[in-house]
């Protein structure tokens, strides 16, 4: 790795994925020369710990990007579509956790074990996939890559820590309340999770799919380049606390084998095969929380079309869902040679919001 040490900001610095993204830089290690934890006004000076130091929090504005080489966000929509531009401009790359600039055509959207080369024209904001896509594209890469995938079908079973700590800290009372027989407190979510299923994740829209549900047919498109490739999605919130599963099911052009997925996908960056059904391995959300990998099972022929198959995939959604994609995000910038310590003074490009 290069001696050359960026400055760095995580805003949201204090939230359950800022949080994340913290511990990630510090485990991997990204070679920083400044520390810089951005939040909500309200947070100004509340000090955490970075790299062995204590470091104060300050608030995410215009004035506070000023010398900052990257910065990752997980502010959510509002706050990136505000603030983003202002950190552009005052010289930094964005790599954005929410939603709000993934469609963009001026932003690049990135998996850097999917597209890394859309890095190259990104124009200072870059997208950080939804958690349910993420994990999907990073096992199918290698299949689509081989057989060329045509259709989709996934159903996804998304974890309450998707909707932020609040909706963490609502499965976990909602079960304490239940479980001692009073009436379950319903303010994050829709209806009761603990002990039940919701197949509702964000608002309806277009022909009564969710946001969630368009993320990952619009997303994977745009990531895998290839708008003809057809993605129908059911996303569900189940009451784990972490990792999303899905079931998904492919449909290629070429023949692919059970046999000849587990030999691509046991050589794919990112990936971790667990699959035994004779031995009943296969991958779960609980002992794979907390960790880095994509893992994926259940590998097997689909008999109802000619060149069908079926997999469950499984990753932990706070981590390679959203907080590890993006520091590799950063991680790729600084090995393609594409931002630069305290010199890149480019200007967002796009659109006016």
């Amino acid at each position: 790795m290069t001696k050359k040490k960026w400055n760095v900001a995580v805003v949201g610095a204090l939230g359950m994925v800022g949080t994340e993204m913290r511990k990630t830089l510090e485990m991997r290690n990204f070679p920083i020369a400044e520390f810089r934890p951005l939040d909500i006004p309200e947070n100004e000076g509340t000090e955490i710990e970075f790299n062995g130091k204590r470091v104060k929090t300050l608030t995410a504005n215009a004035e506070n990007f000023e010398g900052i080489d990257i910065a990752i966000f997980s502010a959510g929509g509002a706050a990136s579509l505000e603030l983003a531009p202002l950190a552009v401009e005052k010289g930094a790359v964005v790599v954005d956790n929410s939603s709000a600039w993934r469609m963009d055509p001026n932003c690049p959207l990135i998996t850097p074990e999917v597209n890394p080369h859309d890095l190259d024209w990104h124009k200072g904001i870059i997208g950080n996939p939804n958690c349910s896509t993420t994990q999907m594209v990073v096992a199918l890469k290698p299949l689509h890559d081989y057989a060329k995938i045509k259709r989709i079908v996934v159903s996804t079973y998304q974890a309450a820590s998707g909707g932020g700590q609040l909706a963490y800290d609502e499965l976990e009372l909602q079960a304490r309340q239940v479980l001692a027989g009073e009436e379950p407190t319903i303010e994050k979510f829709s209806h009761q999770l603990a002990f039940n299923v919701i197949p509702h994740i964000d608002v309806f829209q277009e022909g009564d799919y969710t946001k969630e549900e368009w993320k990952m047919v619009k997303e994977t498109q745009k990531m895998f380049g290839d708008d003809s490739i057809q993605v129908t999605a059911t996303a569900v919130r189940v009451p784990v606390f972490h990792g999303h599963s899905e079931a998904v099911n492919i449909e290629t052009e070429k023949k692919l084998t059970p046999e000849k997925a587990r030999e691509l996908l046991e050589n794919a960056p990112g990936v971790q095969v667990i699959d035994d059904p004779a031995k009943d391995q296969y991958p779960m959300p609980f002992p794979t929380a907390h960790t880095d990998p994509t893992f994926v099972g259940r590998i097997r022929e689909d008999f109802s079309i000619e060149n069908g198959l079926n997999l469950w995939i499984v990753a932990d959604n706070i981590r390679k869902g959203a907080a590890l994609n993006a520091v590799q995000v950063a991680e790729a910038l600084v090995e393609k040679g594409l931002v630069e310590p305290s010199t890149w003074a480019g200007k967002y490009l796009g659109p006016d919001r």
